[in-house]
């Protein structure tokens, strides 16, 4: 029997991805046979209610997907979205996972043994924003892995400009983005809550001399924010 259970979670669970309670369940083990699995071996505790088959480690995306579960929101966004479409200007020798989400979550130690990573809770968007819009997984991706688009990560990026980030950067970064969609921005803005970060993002787009940057301009709800 236990054998044939630890077969299906090899077939069925994603390599590299930590495995809750509630999956464990959902995969037809329960609390007690997970702690009989830890102690004959098969599967191994992270921490509390985190699993792992033996032999297998957390990687980078199985960490966020297993936190996406437990943090409502959770996506990756900001300069770290950027960068998995393409917008970078350095290379860091160890990525920094930007993450952002709307609760807080004490992370268990074993995670920064997996990534670098910040944590962001504060709303740049008003109430009235789904929260969930403009994110969603990379082409290609971990499809459990949530990730800002390009323009809604320009803004999560602009809001964190003085808490740790540069304005160097940023408009580094700016310049790289000729192809945000002025539609998109614009239903974005139409949310912000933060009046400087709408004038930082519409400045970076004149300042690069793209046609968003421009367009933006053109409409009631930015004059009135500005």
């Amino acid at each position: 029997m236990i054998n044939r259970i630890v077969q299906h979670l090899m077939r069925e669970t994603p390599r590299g991805q930590p495995l809750d309670s509630v999956l464990l369940s959902e995969l037809g083990v329960s609390v007690h046979l997970a702690s009989h699995l830890v102690e004959e071996g098969w599967i191994y505790r992270l921490s509390s209610g985190a699993y792992l088959l033996t032999g297998d480690k957390p990687t980078r995306d199985g960490t966020i997907a297993f936190l996406g579960r437990r943090i409502k929101g959770l996506h990756v966004g900001g300069k770290t979205a950027l960068a998995w479409y393409g917008v970078r200007h350095n290379i860091p020798f160890r990525e920094k996972v930007v993450l952002w989400g709307q609760t807080k979550y004490k992370f268990p130690p074993w995670v920064e043994e997996v990534m670098l990573f910040s944590y962001q809770t504060t709303s740049i968007f008003n109430e009235d924003f789904p929260y969930s819009s403009r994110i969603k997984p990379m082409p290609y991706g971990n499809p459990n892995v949530l990730v800002s688009c390009p323009e809604r990560a320009l803004l999560e990026l602009a809001s964190e400009v003085g808490k740790g980030q540069s304005m160097e950067e940023v408009r580094n970064l700016a310049v790289m983005l000729r192809n945000l969609r002025p539609a998109v921005l614009v239903e974005l803005m139409n949310y912000c809550s933060r009046v400087k970060v709408v004038k930082l993002v519409c400045k970076l787009g004149v300042e690069a001399g793209y046609s968003w940057g421009n367009e933006v301009l053109k409409y009631d709800f930015f004059r009135r924010k500005v």
